[in-house]
């Protein structure tokens, strides 16, 4: 049988790792949620200039892009709660808390310079196609 306090200091660390969970789980999907909002709300006049001012079509892919956006976030954020130090006290708690936080930041940070590299040459190869070829010359100079 096992002696009372070592009882409750499992039920101790344990409610630290639960509560440490539920707050990362809870910021980090509200970052998500916050980031995806920005870039959907944003990102639109970026991707209609990028799709030639079909806004039929910017619409549906920035719409598709904030779902993907929200799947790949969340999944990453779930999967890695598992992951790390697990509360023995307060300490452990934030810094655990901090480092997920932390990660799940620099992830978003990525996939959003990601989609920026990849609209960015979008929107390069849709203005090559709108720049006037150029003209040959009409005359020569003599040389002096």
């Amino acid at each position: 049988m096992k002696p009372m306090l070592a009882i409750l200091e499992n039920t101790h660390n344990v409610t630290a790792t639960v509560w440490t969970y539920l707050a990362y789980l809870g910021i980090s999907v509200a970052l998500t949620i916050w980031v995806a909002r920005t870039l959907h709300k944003n990102g639109r006049i970026f991707l209609v200039d990028s799709f030639l001012g079909n806004e039929a079509l910017a619409d549906s892919v920035n719409h598709l892009l904030v779902v993907g956006f929200y799947l790949i976030n969340i999944g990453f954020v779930t999967l890695a709660l598992k992951y790390g130090d697990k509360a023995a006290d307060i300490q452990t708690a934030l810094e655990t808390l901090s480092s997920k936080v932390g990660l799940v930041l620099v992830v978003l940070g990525a996939m959003h310079f990601f989609n920026l590299a990849v609209f960015t040459g979008l929107r390069r190869r849709a203005n090559q196609h709108r720049q006037v070829p150029p003209v040959l010359p009409q005359t020569h100079m003599k040389p002096v």
